[in-house]
């Protein structure tokens, strides 16, 4: 039986063609052939540049942004999707989807740490956003225990660098071996590309290890983790918790109101609308 996956960027895809492009590319290399995984964006008005991060480096901002991820989750299980993927590592409002959907929620961040402690013994992080480095190393040590987390570095170029390295992508990937080498040096034996952009140029040109290090393929392991979930529900009903202050879940209708009051429904995405 097929599912239907709703992919949720922190990017404005309609922005970035050739990103989205190779995402959805990368999507039919990784899931099933009867998964569907289809695209979704921010509002189109959500930043000034085609740049999340320089909004999303600031921990309020990011905050805000989260409720687009909210109200996209609620928008997935309304329109009938078996998942929702969050497909960016700082995970906006992860325990908050969960707690106002029944549909399984994954994370980019937490499905990359629990699939790459399968593969090593300590996992570091590469980022371009590195404002927010005490982020990710917070959500990582909820995954995973601190002492198998290696850390976060700077990879030692920015998103508009990545997007231009989808058509050269030789210089950049000698860049991100030489950040991967100092990572490794700190103690990293498996190495996550810490934003979706970055992972999906690394994918689609098959760098998947440096040297004896794995580079995880983080959109993958998203996807493949969105599927086993909703496997797990159909064959033997798991679901969220549903006690205690970050997993019991509000009424639909008064969420709806309160999304009203604050004037932020209106970013709510449209049915069959990405």
């Amino acid at each position: 039986m097929g599912m239907k996956i709703w992919h949720q960027s922190f990017t404005v895809l309609g922005n970035l063609p050739p990103y989205a492009a190779a995402l959805q590319a990368h999507f039919r290399k990784v899931a099933r052939p009867d998964t569907e995984v289809v695209l979704h964006g921010m509002h189109d008005k959500t930043y000034q540049t085609n740049y999340p991060g320089n909004d999303i480096r600031y921990a309020y901002m990011q905050y805000l942004h989260g409720q687009q991820f909210i109200m996209g989750g609620i928008a997935a299980e309304e329109q009938g999707f078996d998942a929702y993927a969050m497909m960016t590592i700082p995970e906006p409002a992860l325990r908050e989807v969960r707690s106002v959907v029944d549909v399984p929620v994954v994370g980019y961040g937490e499905s990359s740490y629990l699939t790459a402690s399968m593969l090593g013994q300590k996992v570091g992080v590469l980022l371009f956003i590195t404002e927010m480095a005490p982020l990710i190393r917070e959500n990582a040590e909820r995954v995973i225990a601190a002492n198998r987390f290696a850390g976060v570095r700077p990879v030692g170029f920015t998103f508009n660098d990545v997007l231009q390295a989808f058509d050269n992508p030789a210089p950049l990937l000698d860049k991100f071996r030489e950040s991967a080498r100092a990572l490794i040096r700190d103690g990293a034996d498996v190495i996550i590309p810490g934003e979706a952009p970055l992972c999906v140029l690394l994918a689609r040109n098959g760098l998947n290890r440096v040297d004896d290090v794995p580079v995880l393929d983080a959109i993958g392991a998203t996807i493949k983790m969105a599927e086993s979930m909703v496997d797990l529900r159909r064959s033997s009903g798991a679901g969220p918790a549903r006690s205690g202050y970050f997993m019991a879940k509000p009424p639909r209708e008064r969420v709806k109101e309160l999304l009203d009051l604050y004037g932020i429904s209106k970013l709510s995405p449209a049915e069959g609308k990405p």
